[in-house]
């Protein structure tokens, strides 16, 4: 069974294929430039890095459930993880925080950094690009440079990463400038959706890896 995240993410991507499917059944499928239809495409490309975003918040936080659940003692958490912890607690100034940890304390201790991570990610107004999920990632659970699993058949890392921060920016000039924006293509659309749902799938993967390594046991 696929993790909580990647369902919620299937469901959403849904709304996005209901998207091109409106384009196509307006404007048809043929070759050449669709008039008045561009607001679906612009409506697309936000909404695409809207669920991609959503799925790393939510599969971050599933993975830090899970390592919090399965691992025997606070000592067996990956030592990235110990390592925020620990500067989140130095960072509290207050001499009996350490006691907070005592028993299972570490474990609820644990469970509120994705709800401050979040928290904070909103106030700076962050965005997906690779910088930001990789920081997202390794807060959360420890887990070092996710991008570096985003590769495939004719794409490196590298090339992922640059495509994604590529189309995170487009969408940020439709969500600031509006119809200024530069013009969109369903073409775009498309190859943005697939790419994402490629990196869903390798984020994925990845982070089912490192749980399994950590805890003995997959997420799904």
């Amino acid at each position: 069974m696929p993790s909580k995240a990647r369902i919620a993410f299937d469901e959403n991507a849904e709304d996005v294929a209901r998207l091109l499917e409106i384009h196509a059944e307006i404007g048809g499928d043929d070759k050449g430039r669709r008039f008045g239809l561009e607001v679906l495409n612009k409506s697309a490309i936000v909404l695409i890095t809207a669920i991609w975003e959503a799925y790393c918040e939510d599969i971050a936080a599933e993975a830090l459930e899970h390592l919090v659940t399965n691992v025997a003692s606070g000592s067996a958490l990956p030592k990235e993880l110990k390592k925020r912890m620990a500067r989140d607690i130095n960072a509290e100034n207050n001499d009996l925080a350490m006691w907070d940890l005592a028993d299972d304390g570490w474990r609820a201790k644990a469970r509120t950094r994705i709800a401050t991570l979040t928290a904070e990610r909103n106030r700076k107004l962050n965005t997906p690009k690779t910088d930001q999920i990789n920081d997202l990632f390794e807060a959360a659970i420890g887990l070092p440079n996710v991008s570096a699993s985003w590769r495939w058949k004719k794409m490196s890392a590298a090339q992922a990463k640059t495509k994604l921060d590529n189309y995170v920016t487009l969408r940020g000039a439709v969500a600031h400038r509006g119809a200024a924006a530069s013009s969109i293509k369903k073409a775009q659309v498309s190859d943005y959706f697939q790419h994402v749902k490629s990196l869903v799938g390798k984020t994925g993967g990845k982070v089912n890896a490192y749980l399994k390594s950590a805890t003995n046991k997959s997420l799904w």
